[in-house]
């Protein structure tokens, strides 16, 4: 935590994996508390990260929508898309930080946990230098699906790998063979690239597909099993590791 000068608090709270019951005591206290509730969403939706705190949410708290401009409609790679997101993040930092000058504590939802992987972080960056911040640390997706699934992961030595399916075959396949177990995050339209790279390695029969983990409607399969490529964006893949499991 840093302390600087100024009356507005700043959190970045975990909302974990989708499970409303699997939120910290403290990420309660927080959203309950908070004067103003924080989250990203999809143009014209609520988010994800919000319905989870559906029943915490004060009435007379007020909200702050953080509306993406583009999700998947350009590529991440491409100049309009890291221009448009860019400005969208400085903008949503404006926004959050005009509260925090009138003296608001503002609670900045993040599904998971909000320094992996999660939006929450390009604000921190950009506003825990200037307010005093503290980061409520959730339960990771990954780990709401390994133990919604049941399925020991890595032990002992073994190495885990987190690996994006965004990135690039090639070296998607390399990394997968350099590792016992694996997380294969952000599946969606990459799971055609993932079943090839596991099947390259030899990997393909122990991975575990898991949709919507900890949530109402979640779903999983043994991915040699999963007979279609549709996947949602809230969907993973386990590559279990423990070899010497008995």
């Amino acid at each position: 935590m840093s302390a600087v000068e100024t009356t507005g608090l700043l959190y970045g709270v975990g909302t974990g994996p989708g499970d409303p019951d699997l939120l910290t005591v403290k990420a309660v206290r927080i959203i309950e508390d908070c004067d103003v509730l924080a989250y990203f969403a999809k143009a014209g939706r609520r988010g994800n990260g919000r319905g989870i705190i559906d029943r915490l949410a004060r009435k007379h708290t007020e909200e702050l929508p953080l509306y993406y401009p583009v999700t998947t409609e350009i590529d991440k790679e491409e100049d309009g898309y890291k221009s448009q997101i860019t400005g969208f993040y400085d903008a949503s930092a404006a926004a959050v930080a005009a509260h925090l000058d009138a003296g608001r504590t503002v609670a900045i939802l993040s599904e998971g946990d909000p320094l992996f992987y999660g939006s929450y972080m390009h604000l921190h960056v950009r506003l825990a230098h200037r307010y005093t911040t503290e980061v409520i640390p959730g339960i990771t997706a990954m780990s709401g699906c390994w133990s919604a699934a049941g399925l020991p992961l890595v032990q002992g030595d073994d190495v885990l790998s987190v690996l994006p399916g965004t990135m690039p075959e090639f070296e998607l396949t390399r990394r997968l063979s350099d590792t016992e177990g694996a997380v294969i995050m952000k599946v969606g339209r990459n799971l055609p690239k993932i079943r090839r790279a596991l099947q390259a390695v030899g990997k393909l029969d122990t991975a575990i597909y898991v949709e919507r983990g900890t949530m109402a409607n979640q779903a999983m399969i043994a991915l040699a099993d999963k007979e279609t490529d549709e996947a949602p964006y809230f969907s993973l893949v386990l590559v279990p590791g423990w070899k010497a499991r008995p």
